[in-house]
């Protein structure tokens, strides 16, 4: 009865997400496992280590996250009863694992005042989800930055989760959001990460090798009107995903690019250093403000498609 679950918990999250109230008595859940995160790193990372250690202690750190997020998870699987309650506690359970509320939230300040002409807040709004140097970003940077959030953040904070709920149940729901947010926090290549945390950067990649290739074939599916466009785009992303930097991200925006039409990726600046990252779907133009809507209404179809897949599954399996 997991599809159950998280179906009626992805459709929770995106009508309702994390409460405020909630979220100023108690925190979020994923905020409990950065704290944990927190506490392993400022423990074990040591900068004037060897790498093997360096290594090593990222490795510790992971073990550390993933048991203490996910073990308290089985437990409560455990103790929960069977039948219809069980499937509601599941559910409820879940839904702070899932971003469809909050990803919407986030792209739709960033497309109303990209849509009214305002940069600066557009601007301001985007350097919430992207690591980019705002000063560097104009309306088609901050439009393309918030699009290939979106993509990219469907196979994170969608697909991959569900996925491995369906695999795992829920223990396997929070641990892929310990791996996530392990990856989030440490998985850079920086001075202080790029040895402690290679664990959790190599581990990410694994846990969305599966889901972030869904997200694209999803993407291309819902957003093509006709079976030649579908084979167009797949052939697309198929031919460009590998371009992306990152092993898996590139599925899901190659795939979001070609059903809107535009261009991703390319140049950027990050903490003041240029990158020469490739384009996907490069002959395509430069998103703009309406495209973001667009965007969100792809990214809704397919919130909606995958809940009431969920829900069907769960209906018929009982």
């Amino acid at each position: 009865m997991i599809a159950l679950s998280l179906g009626l918990a992805l459709t929770l999250d995106r009508l309702l997400g994390w409460p405020d109230w909630v979220l100023a008595r108690i925190g979020h859940p994923v905020m409990w496992i950065g704290a944990l995160i927190t506490w392993a790193e400022r423990r074990l990372n040591r900068a004037g280590d060897s790498v093997a250690r360096q290594r090593l202690a990222g490795c510790l750190c992971v073990a550390i996250t993933c048991l203490g997020a996910s073990l308290p998870a089985v437990a409560i699987t455990l103790l929960l009863p069977s039948g219809p309650i069980g499937w509601g506690l599941t559910a409820l359970l879940a839904m702070p694992f899932l971003a469809a509320h909050s990803m919407v939230s986030h792209v739709r300040a960033v497309a109303e005042p990209l849509c009214a002409g305002d940069v600066d807040t557009a601007r301001k709004a985007v350097s919430m989800i992207v690591g980019r140097d705002p000063a560097t970003l104009d309306a088609p940077a901050i439009a393309r930055a918030a699009t290939e959030s979106l993509a990219e953040n469907t196979s994170d904070g969608i697909v991959a989760p569900v996925f491995w709920g369906l695999v795992l149940g829920l223990p396997g729901l929070v641990l892929y959001k310990a791996i996530n947010t392990l990856d989030s926090m440490i998985g850079y290549r920086n001075d202080r990460y790029l040895h402690f945390g290679w664990a959790a950067a190599r581990l990410d990649d694994v846990a969305n090798l599966v889901p972030a290739r869904l997200t694209g074939g999803l993407y291309v599916l819902l957003g093509a009107r006709a079976w030649e466009a579908v084979r167009r785009h797949f052939a697309l992303m198929w031919r460009e995903a590998a371009r992306h930097r990152s092993p898996n991200a590139g599925w899901p925006e190659t795939a979001m690019a070609a059903s809107l039409g535009v261009r991703l990726s390319g140049p950027r600046h990050y903490h003041g250093r240029a990158t020469q990252d490739p384009w996907l779907n490069g002959d395509a133009p430069d998103p703009q403000g309406a495209d973001l809507h667009r965007a969100l209404g792809l990214f809704d179809r397919l919130v909606w498609v995958c809940a009431g897949a969920l829900v069907l599954a769960g209906l018929l399996w009982i």
